[in-house]
């Protein structure tokens, strides 16, 4: 029988901590940049398309559950090469626009990959299942090494989320054998979802255009160092930034 001296569990549990915290510092670097780009869209479009953020990282336990089913080799290694969703954020938006365009904001950063991308609404699940699925890989900075970092996002509309939050909750509610008449509603539901995010779709279409019509030039500030230019651009930043 295999054997572990003292120092040898030590450094087992460091790699552990190690491995653990650099899923951690991934989901802390992705919330900075989806804040950033709130922050943008708050102050410089007056239009902010990310209703709710959230983030989860993985027990140990789920990951060793995940690693067994889908019969991989429980080493460090594998785990991060085969299991690609151990930090996961979730990004609610107001349309199926947003998601898009949040999609294309995320893939745009110059240190993030896209290691896959899977467009469940224009192509749902054949249970009714509709989000837009990134993997992307970013660095994460350590001590001695640079690790770079597998995040699982989920875009979707405030109507796709509450229609799989529901669902979900009645996957594990009957131990995953639903009855086939709920599982007939769940899916007529996912098409009223689908159906409702296309009539708030036109309508956000329609404010657009009235919104232009009404502004048809944006307000844009020279931005030249000198006199005048310098305090109307200092002003209209106290009043975006809510300064004193």
């Amino acid at each position: 029988m295999e054997t572990f001296d003292l120092k040898d569990l030590k450094a087992i549990k460091i790699e552990l901590t190690r491995f653990m915290m650099a899923y951690k510092f991934a989901l802390d670097e992705m919330t900075t940049k989806i804040n950033i780009l709130k922050d943008e869209f708050n102050y410089i479009h007056d239009y902010n398309p990310i209703e709710h953020v959230k983030s989860r990282l993985k027990s140990p336990e789920s990951i060793l559950k995940k690693v067994l089913r889908k019969d991989c080799e429980i080493t460090l290694e594998s785990i991060k090469t085969n299991i690609k969703d151990i930090a996961g954020m979730r990004i609610t938006c107001s349309f199926i626009s947003d998601i898009y365009e949040i999609s294309r904001m995320i893939a745009n950063q110059k240190d993030i990959r896209i290691i896959e991308y899977k467009d469940y609404i224009k192509n749902p699940k054949p249970n009714g299942y509709q989000s837009l699925h990134m993997i992307v890989e970013i660095p994460i900075f350590m001590s001695d090494r640079e690790e770079l970092i597998m995040v699982e996002i989920q875009i979707r509309t405030i109507a796709m989320d509450f229609w799989a939050s529901l669902e979900h909750k009645i996957y594990y509610k009957y131990n995953k054998e639903i009855p086939q008449k709920m599982l007939d509603e769940l899916k007529a539901s996912a098409e009223m979802a689908a159906h409702l995010d296309q009539k708030m779709e036109g309508l956000h279409k329609e404010m657009a255009k009235m919104k232009q019509a009404d502004h048809p030039e944006d307000t844009l500030l020279p931005f030249k160092i000198g006199n005048n230019n310098l305090k109307l651009l200092e002003t209209f930043m106290e009043e975006k930034l809510g300064i004193n």
